[in-house]
């Protein structure tokens, strides 16, 4: 069992590309852990993304990207030759295969929703994660990396793909299951690379991962597939038709399991519904912003004044996320999000922090980290399941002995 800290990071908008299968906006709040890589070991910090394959490093620092991996200072880096059953077999489910370059490499390219790349080698290298040195792990080292908005730092040296794709960083190690736990309060967490040995008063609930072995194009046979039954808003089920969850001929409609995007997004029949209960629910408790021209990143539309001398938020319906065997409730200041600098008068904005996927372009229900804080998270690889469980991230952090400040002011 490896347990690393896990932080949110506020980073400049665009500075980390989306990989295809995410969603077209940028987000400014991503999950990090630290650890080392190489040797000797280069202190690095990489976002966790469970819908993302290939793990890759910023691998040559300019003015726009200066915090980044040097491969010339490790005796361990090993770059993959394009003739490698790794670069010709193992990344045919990438957007664009990998090639060859002029050095007879393995070349990757790897393109986002929002016009950014990053390209460069395939190559393999020690990771040190807490007491545990793993050699060989495949990676991308990317000396060329396109972004949307090039003149904002990245305060990260990368991502860590951890999907189910066979690339990715927990696919290679071979871990049957992982775990992490967002904290409500200051955001911070903990990542567990193994057994959880789970012993809460709280259950977990687990619900399968859904697999289709055919070949669809809006499908990502990857991604961590759940089955969404239903939405409730208070005790109220909304009247949603099954059908609606359910994939259609081509794939469209699943539901994914996210933690490198930070909102839910629901389809326009689910979110139509939720939207018209919770504005039911809510009126006369919160006033809403009429203002047609206001949608927060492009997919939430429903959005309130909120007096900015009102400390606290009235008392809010929850919404439950209805799975098959397990449920996500969203409840209190969660339900809400206040937009950054945004005031009206004297009224912060607060949106309600579920979207519109089809004002995306999305074909597809996504389940965001900001819903998934204080619940345990266990992705059972072995089983072919999620498990979810309402916890305290803090006191799971202090359980395992992590101290994410301190831990984060020895690396930094």
């Amino acid at each position: 069992m490896l347990v690393l800290p896990l932080k949110t990071q506020v980073i400049p908008s665009g500075s980390v590309p989306r990989s295809p299968n995410k969603l077209p906006f940028h987000h400014n709040v991503s999950l990090t852990v630290s650890l080392t890589v190489g040797t000797p070991p280069q202190n690095v910090s990489m976002v966790i993304d469970t819908g993302s394959e290939l793990s890759w490093l910023h691998c040559n620092k300019t003015p726009d990207y200066p915090t980044t991996f040097d491969p010339t200072q490790s005796t361990s880096y090993r770059p993959v030759p394009c003739s490698s059953p790794t670069c010709t077999n193992r990344t045919r489910d990438f957007t664009i295969p990998a090639s060859c370059d002029a050095n007879n490499l393995c070349h990757a390219t790897l393109s986002y929703a929002d016009a950014s790349s990053s390209e460069g080698n395939l190559a393999s290298d020690t990771f040190h994660i807490g007491s545990s040195d793993i050699s060989g792990l495949f990676f991308g080292c990317m000396d060329s990396v396109y972004s949307s908005n090039p003149g904002e730092d990245s305060k990260n040296t990368g991502l860590m793909g951890m999907n189910r794709g066979s690339l990715s960083f927990v696919s290679q190690m071979s871990f049957p299951k992982f775990s992490y736990c967002i904290s409500g309060t200051d955001f911070s967490g903990l990542l567990l690379l193994g057994e959880a040995n789970f012993t809460w008063n709280v259950p977990l609930n687990y619900t399968p991962l859904i697999q289709i072995s055919t070949p669809l194009p809006y499908f990502d046979r990857v991604a961590y597939t759940v089955q969404l039954e239903g939405i409730k808003v208070s005790d109220t089920l909304l009247p949603i038709p099954k059908s609606v969850f359910v994939p259609d001929h081509t794939g469209a409609g699943q539901t994914m399991v996210d933690s490198g995007t930070q909102f839910t997004f629901l389809l326009g029949p689910a979110y139509t519904a939720l939207r018209n209960e919770f504005l039911n629910q809510t009126s006369g408790v919160l006033k809403v912003l009429e203002d047609e021209n206001f949608v927060f990143q492009g997919a939430m539309d429903l959005c309130f004044r909120v007096p900015l001398s009102q400390r606290v938020l009235p008392r809010l319906p929850a919404v439950t996320l209805v799975f098959r065997g397990a449920e996500m409730k969203v409840s209190g200041e969660k339900v809400l999000y206040r937009v950054p600098g945004q005031v009206k008068g004297n009224d912060s904005v607060h949106c309600m922090s579920f979207g519109n996927s089809d004002l995306l372009g999305v074909e597809a229900y996504v389940i965001g980290h900001h819903h998934q804080q204080n619940v345990w998270m266990e992705f059972d690889l072995e089983r072919s399941r999620i498990g979810l469980a309402q916890v305290r991230c803090d006191l799971a952090g202090q359980r395992y002995g992590v101290d994410s400040d301190r831990f984060y002011k020895k690396r930094v």
